[in-house]
């Protein structure tokens, strides 16, 4: 049970401390006409019965008491009806190699990305989103879900360091992704491949024209910059403590690789975007998906507290209805 306006509740504790009061401090059983003469008092006593005044006084307040808890709104049970979302099913592959720490976007391309991806989700109404995070290796991180809250609390423990194997495999991206779609419907599935563009792999490319005929829409995100950047090296605190270094003992620079993402977008019917410190490009990501034909997500039955104050105005009226016409006579003598 829960109450719309718990705070009417207050009224009907005084009522209650009110009325308590009243009952242990009545001492005297006519003391509404104490100060009457003893033949008015006679007169009063032989007309009406006690008995009936009281029960008529308690049904009284019982009515007012059960009006106010009325008045609180209560809501008791549930109510069931039927919700529909119309949407796409968006599946965020987020590269989370070690080159997505460097630092040619502020404040990392990594937060960078998941920044934008924050707003992007933000932005979304009843799309299916999951999150997939991949290295060397690829991992379904969020299945898809409507639960925009727990995306981005997924969103946010994202690192470089969750996928111990290194590198940079676009292909087992992109295999992860596809599987993660569990409708049938091809032309409402969309996957955003957001990356610097390193691939160790070389697959991607066929791989997301294959995706391509079979209905799917890959659109790909490049973070960085084409001048690049150092990859640092942080102890845990967070401190940068020195920075990658090649098996010659070089400073690695790490740059995007514009060219092989836009291949794939080209490849999967897509678009490329571009995540960099010039503008939100979640903004353009979200109107592409708006422009997207969109599908019943799901039709699921959404269950609330429903009003029940009728039964107890009803009753109240009842209680006050009988208190009001209850005869209080015992009789009148001629």
């Amino acid at each position: 049970m829960s109450f719309r306006f718990s705070w009417v509740l207050i009224f009907l504790i005084i009522q209650v401390a009110l009325w308590l009061y009243w009952y242990f401090n009545q001492k005297d059983k006519n003391f509404i006409f104490k100060r009457a003469s003893k033949q008015v008092s006679t007169t009063i006593n032989e007309n009406i019965d006690e008995s009936l005044t009281r029960w008529k006084n308690r049904i009284i307040l019982i009515g007012i008491a059960i009006l106010t808890f009325s008045a609180a709104g209560p809501q008791i049970g549930t109510r069931v009806r039927p919700i529909e979302r119309k949407g796409v099913d968006l599946v965020i592959a987020l590269d989370t190699s070690i080159s997505m720490d460097a630092e040619d976007v502020t404040p990392s391309r990594l937060d960078k990305a998941k920044f934008e991806l924050g707003q992007l989700i933000k932005y979304l109404k009843g799309d299916r989103v999951a999150i997939i995070v991949f290295a060397g290796s690829s991992h379904l991180y969020l299945p898809l879900t409507t639960d925009y809250e727990a995306a981005m609390l997924f969103l946010n423990e994202i690192d470089s360091g969750m996928i111990p194997t290194q590198g940079t495999v676009l292909s087992s991206a992109l295999n992860t992704a596809l599987n993660a779609f569990t409708d049938e419907n091809d032309k409402f599935r969309l996957l955003l491949l957001v990356s610097d563009g390193e691939d160790h792999d070389g697959e991607a490319i066929k791989l997301a024209g294959k995706a391509a005929d079979l209905g799917y829409k890959i659109n790909t995100v490049g973070v960085g910059s084409k001048n690049g950047s150092l990859i640092p090296i942080t102890s845990k605190n967070g401190r940068v403590i020195e920075y990658k270094r090649d098996n010659k003992g070089r400073l690695i620079t790490s740059t995007l690789n514009e060219s092989i993402l836009k291949e794939i977008s080209i490849a999967g019917n897509g678009t490329f975007f571009w995540f960099n410190n010039n503008q939100d490009s979640y903004l353009d990501i979200a109107a592409d998906i708006e422009s997207m034909e969109k599908k019943t997500i799901s039709t699921h039955e959404f269950s609330e507290y429903e009003d029940r104050y009728q039964f107890f105005a009803t009753m109240a009226l009842f209680f006050l209805i009988i208190g009001f016409v209850m005869p209080t006579r015992s009789g009148m003598k001629n």
